[in-house]
């Protein structure tokens, strides 16, 4: 669900209570740490009715890394690199981690 595609009416009416519960001037949650499954992210951005961002960091980058982007409209991944980032991928044959390995479904 976008900003874009929702419908104000609706939403107070339904979910006026549980923004309100977390301040109600809701605009933009970003999150990060253990990933979010799709599904619970989608029904957190119905439910709250604002744009959640998820990313991925590391103490050593000072945290952010990456994140998804403001119109992207699918929930699942932690989006692509900021623009002070760069990323490679290095194999790590002990553990059989390949960069040429598929994600598991």
């Amino acid at each position: 669900m976008t900003a874009s595609t929702k419908s104000d009416k609706y939403d107070d009416l339904l979910f006026a209570g549980a923004r309100g519960m977390i301040g109600g001037n809701i605009r933009k949650m970003v999150t990060g740490a253990s990933p979010i499954s799709a599904e619970i992210l989608d029904y957190l951005k119905v439910i709250l009715c604002c744009e959640i961002h998820e990313g991925w960091g590391l103490t050593e980058t000072a945290a952010p890394s990456t994140i998804t982007d403001i119109n992207d409209p699918f929930s699942g991944h932690v989006g692509g690199p900021l623009a002070n980032v760069e990323i490679k991928l290095v194999d790590i044959p002990e553990m059989n981690y390949f960069h040429t390995n598929k994600p598991n479904p």
